[in-house]
């Protein structure tokens, strides 16, 4: 009986001695197990970043300097033009001007339009010939005449009278501060196509004088005349200015993207 007694005893002593130890090793392993994970997680990290970071960095890299110095002075430019174009208040159209204005943005002319007498009048207005110097001082093949104009700037304008049907007359004209000067004048047949090479009519200033002073008033009748056209110098010098500062806009946004 002290025999069993002494056995049971020692045998419960043991078994809770074997559990703990038992418990204490596998907390022992998971510990080393989580601490192999973490090595290698740690260790994978390293490996992938120097191969995918660069790469990514690489793909989204800034823009060369050369385009950010170039944005940059574009940027200075756009400035400078909106500055000088909200000083200049425009040209607002003075009253009983008889033209209607076309004016669309991102176009180098502009277009006026009225009806006389049964014709429909179309002038096509182009960007002015600015001249800030004398850039023909030294010329001396030119006469005085030709040589004033050359240092004035002038309006290209081609207009166009037409009927109901028929033929239409189409002036080709350069507009000075005091003066309208018709460079050609031709007979446009609606009948003819592109191919037909019609006869245009001698030079204008080769016709009888007086058949050229005698179009100078059918066109002033009609309202091609120094008034207007001096409001049309104005105007087109700030359609200049706004075009200009859209063309460096749109430069600016083809540069930064």
């Amino acid at each position: 009986m002290a025999l069993n007694l002494a056995i049971r005893r020692a045998a419960s002593r043991v078994v809770p001695l074997a559990v703990r130890a038992s418990a204490g090793s596998q907390r022992s392993v998971h510990r080393h197990s989580a601490a192999l994970l973490y090595t290698y997680a740690n260790n994978c990290s390293r490996n992938l970043l120097p191969r995918t970071f660069p790469s990514f960095l690489h793909r989204y890299s800034t823009k060369p300097s050369s385009d950010e110095k170039l944005l940059r002075v574009i940027e200075d430019e756009i400035q400078c033009a909106a500055e000088s174009l909200e000083a200049d208040q425009g040209e607002e159209v003075p009253k009983g001007f008889p033209f209607e204005i076309e004016d669309t943005p991102g176009q180098s002319t502009i277009t006026l339009k009225r009806e006389y007498q049964g014709e429909t009048i179309s002038v096509e207005v182009h960007m002015p010939d600015l001249v800030t110097g004398d850039e023909n001082e030294n010329d001396d093949d030119n006469d005085e005449e030709g040589e004033e104009k050359a240092n004035q700037s002038n309006i290209p304008l081609i207009v166009k009278i037409s009927k109901k049907s028929g033929p239409s007359l189409e002036f080709g004209c350069s507009a000075y501060p005091d003066e309208i000067a018709i460079e050609s004048l031709s007979v446009k047949n609606p009948e003819n196509t592109e191919d037909d090479i019609a006869y245009e009519g001698p030079d204008f200033q080769d016709l009888d004088e007086n058949l050229q002073k005698a179009f100078h008033k059918y066109l002033e009748v009609r309202g091609i005349k120094p008034s207007t056209t001096n409001f049309l110098h104005g105007y087109m010098v700030d359609k200049d200015s706004r075009e200009y500062v859209t063309w460096l806009k749109n430069l600016q946004k083809f540069v930064r993207a």
